[in-house]
């Protein structure tokens, strides 16, 4: 895990290259059958805010409060999120994404790494932000060739 500060900023960097490029017309075009350019951003600004909210609630001498667990399945998560998502206006998702992934790459780099998710399997925080973010900008330039 000691490489996740890297990865994320690797990753980070890739998403602000990626938005600053995307024309309003790419920002709407499809990814998949469910969701937008745009809107898979959004997912991610969404998965990364409930990061941050869980970064925010880390404690160093208690660790993070008990009832802040994640779901086995997140699709019921994803599948509800997803009309919303849909709803904001594409340039402001796209930029809310940079800004969130921002703070929460700033906000895990500080947190110590054994209570964040793997060194800790039982922490609800996934420090390497990194991962889920290049899973969907891979999704998005694939998807816009």
């Amino acid at each position: 895990m000691a490489g996740f500060v890297e990865d994320n900023a690797e990753e980070l960097q890739r998403l602000r290259d990626v938005v600053g490029r995307l024309t309003d017309e790419q920002l709407l075009s499809p990814v998949n059958e469910d969701w937008t350019v745009a809107a898979a951003l959004g997912h991610v600004a969404f998965w990364d805010a409930r990061a941050l909210y869980l970064a925010e609630r880390f404690d160093p001498a208690t660790g993070f409060p008990d009832d802040v667990g994640e779901p086995e399945n997140v699709d019921w998560i994803n599948d509800s999120t997803r009309s919303l998502i849909h709803a904001i206006d594409p340039r402001r998702v796209a930029d809310l994404t940079v800004a969130t992934a921002e703070e929460i790459d700033a906000r895990v780099a500080e947190l110590p790494a054994d209570k964040l998710w793997p060194n800790d399997p039982d922490s609800p925080l996934n420090g390497r932000r990194a991962s889920h973010r290049g899973e969907h900008l891979d999704e998005i330039e694939a998807a816009l060739g």
